[in-house]
């Protein structure tokens, strides 16, 4: 594979049941097909940083384990995936829980995603948009849809990857989250997959105030941030197993790459995986924001997010000479807006989306 298959050919995925089995067995029989290719990939990159398939099947069990206690109906929803993909239940938990497998490695990668979430204020009137690239590396193009799932407490449209119950999305009560992965020296596994944790927000959350309280009930175990946005407030909030750092919008607006700012967690980190180039790509947006005209409206936000040659990469174009877990790439671009409750996702980067196009969904 040498591109990133366009928008106009992913495979969407459409789940409508009250019954949280059923949704998810719904989810799972249209993801039947490429599940086990899907699956097999994370074996592959989990056994490049020296994770076994006994391994990764134990530390998925830790994490169903905390799962259960914590939301229980999550594990019935991912036993519902497993059900329509015909699929041992371990290996959805395995998929979801792929983040805190993944932290076990010592292994630096070569960058990740950005996000911006604004906050503009005109007269008496509010508006809050977003955009963000999310990279990963580009053998798991194939794998990841976008989606719409109604019947649970709201409705959800977005992108995940397949098996995952969720991962950037805008639910019906007009909350966005995007999800930007951190490293600290304490991350580990066993706790509430973070992936888990954005899918219950999105599933739960009316407001970001209410999503901040739902991420510090979680008993996660490995870092991440959730970049949170309603129709009147954004913010930033910063995970790790042992604390919650809600980090508030610098003149309306909250960029988030791959480092802590908060400076508690910040002491820990595992700069080794994303620095120096995450603060650089941080820095680089910064300066835009105070360069360019402020943005007026979501549409105006993908171009912050251009990579001009010599800048550090906000827009990853895979390197197709690397070897397995080394190519990485800008698999997708979303833009959000909650007043309209509406997710612009686009595969491939913000450059890309000009031409290929965007896929229009709303909550």
């Amino acid at each position: 594979m040498d591109t990133i298959a366009p928008a106009r050919a992913r495979l969407h995925v459409e789940a409508t049941h009250s019954d949280r089995f059923e949704r998810g067995r719904l989810r799972g029989e249209q993801l039947r097909e490429d599940f086990a290719a899907a699956f097999d990939t994370y074996l592959q990159l989990f056994a490049q940083v020296g994770i076994t398939e006994s391994e990764a099947r134990d530390h998925a069990l830790r994490s169903a384990d905390a799962v259960g206690e914590w939301r229980h109906g999550c594990i019935d929803e991912m036993g519902g995936v497993a059900a329509g993909a015909g699929v041992d239940p371990w290996q959805v938990y395995a998929l979801n829980a792929r983040t805190e497998i993944l932290a076990t490695s010592s292994r630096a990668l070569p960058g990740e995603c950005s996000t911006i979430a604004h906050r503009r204020t005109e007269g008496d009137g509010v508006q809050t948009f977003s955009v963000q690239t999310w990279d990963w590396h580009v053998e798991l193009d194939q794998y990841w849809h976008t989606h719409e799932t109604r019947g649970g407490a709201h409705d959800v449209v977005g992108l995940a990857e397949h098996g995952m119950l969720g991962k950037i999305g805008m639910n019906s009560a007009g909350l966005a989250t995007h999800f930007n992965i951190l490293g600290h020296h304490t991350d580990t596994v066993g706790g509430v997959p973070v992936h888990v944790l954005a899918a219950t927000v999105l599933e739960e959350a009316g407001s970001v105030a209410e999503a901040v309280e739902i991420i510090r009930s979680a008993p996660v175990s490995a870092s991440s941030a959730l970049t949170l946005l309603d129709e009147d407030s954004v913010t930033s909030v910063e995970i790790a197993g042992f604390g919650v750092w809600p980090i508030e919008p610098v003149n309306g607006t909250v960029v988030r790459t791959n480092h802590f700012l908060h400076p508690q967690p910040r002491d820990g980190e595992r700069g080794e995986l994303y620095q120096p180039d995450s603060t650089d790509r941080y820095e680089l947006v910064r300066s835009r924001l105070g360069y360019y005209p402020a943005p007026r409206q979501s549409d105006d936000l993908p171009t912050y997010l251009y990579s001009d040659p010599g800048q550090p990469a906000l827009c990853h174009i895979p390197d197709m000479t690397l070897s397995l877990g080394e190519r990485w790439g800008t698999l997708a671009t979303v833009v959000m807006e909650p007043s309209t409750r509406s997710a612009r996702i686009a595969a491939g980067t913000p450059i890309t989306a000009r031409a290929a196009g965007w896929r229009d969904l709303v909550a």
